[in-house]
């Protein structure tokens, strides 16, 4: 727009994870926005994007918006509208328009060698939700899940813009492994993952290795594990939740290695579950996991 303001524009809409309607509104504009704080900018304006189908009572409908709005509030976010289409299954998220800087646009390809890794969220979101349909999860574990998903990134992202970040990414449906190869590729660099320091949902390690794996791991695997280098032999449940599809995941930050335990040490202070998980070499755009 000008020397100060860029604008930053996202999309992001799913069918139901959750029974609540409520829930399921806030999870899904809390996934929408964090498109916009990976970029370091803040989101401004926002339209609902919606289908309903004939079976859903106008009540559902309405716990939905009011759940998108409640996040939007939050994140100072003003919902101008929005669109809705009639479908099969009920679908729900928002299209967001954010400011950032031009001069301190963070993207997913610029990360550096010699910095440091830091994930802001645990994973195995998408195995414990593929497990709770079959009623495998119990309820204070549940519930301690669908307050991470409806965590919005913003803390972390004020964190970060506060340090020499060279990229980033939120850790979402192409998994901790597709994602990180995506950084990899678009920064040509290797990026090295210590499988031992990754922090998970104790519980879907359990989940995975009773086969409870969301079918979109398998297709992360078949995308990412040709450029995935397994440094030492790795449990295949510990693979597949590298492998799996987080909704509305953490942020992956790629910082330099000066500010690292600055950074790291603000985010603790934040956050319940931060941890740094690797480094960057020069490289080929490949992903060690040691």
């Amino acid at each position: 727009l000008n020397d100060e303001q860029a604008l930053v524009f996202t999309t992001d809409f799913f069918p139901p994870i959750v029974d609540d309607p409520q829930l399921f509104g806030r999870i899904a504009a809390c996934n929408a926005l964090s498109d916009v704080y990976a970029m370091g900018g803040e989101p401004k304006l926002a339209l609902n994007i919606m289908t309903v189908s004939k079976k859903m009572m106008t009540e559902s409908i309405h716990e939905i918006l009011r759940g998108g709005y409640e996040k939007a509030y939050e994140a100072g976010v003003i919902i101008t509208g929005g669109h809705t289409i009639e479908d099969t299954e009920p679908k729900y998220g928002l299209a967001v328009t954010g400011i950032v800087r031009p001069d301190q646009v963070i993207t997913n390809s610029g990360a550096q060698p010699g910095d440091i890794l830091i994930l802001t969220k645990p994973l195995g979101v998408g195995i414990l939700t593929t497990a709770a349909k079959a009623d495998m999860i119990e309820k204070p574990l549940l519930e301690k899940l669908y307050d991470q998903m409806a965590f919005l990134n913003k803390t972390a992202r004020d964190c970060m813009v506060r340090y020499r970040v060279h990229a980033c990414t939120d850790v979402t449906g192409f998994s901790l492994l597709g994602h990180g190869l995506e950084m990899a590729q678009g920064s040509h660099v290797n990026i090295h993952l210590e499988a031992d320091r990754i922090p998970f949902h104790k519980k879907a390690y359990e989940m995975a290795d009773m086969g409870f794996v969301p079918a979109g791991a398998y297709r992360n695997r078949d995308y990412a594990e040709p450029h995935i280098v397994w440094e030492k032999e790795i449990r295949r449940p510990m693979q597949d939740i590298m492998f799996d599809p987080q909704t509305s995941g953490g942020l992956l930050i790629s910082v330099d290695e000066k500010d690292a335990g600055h950074l790291l040490q603000e985010l603790k202070d934040s956050l319940d579950t931060v941890a740094v998980i690797g480094w960057v070499s020069e490289g080929d755009g490949s992903v060690l996991v040691g």
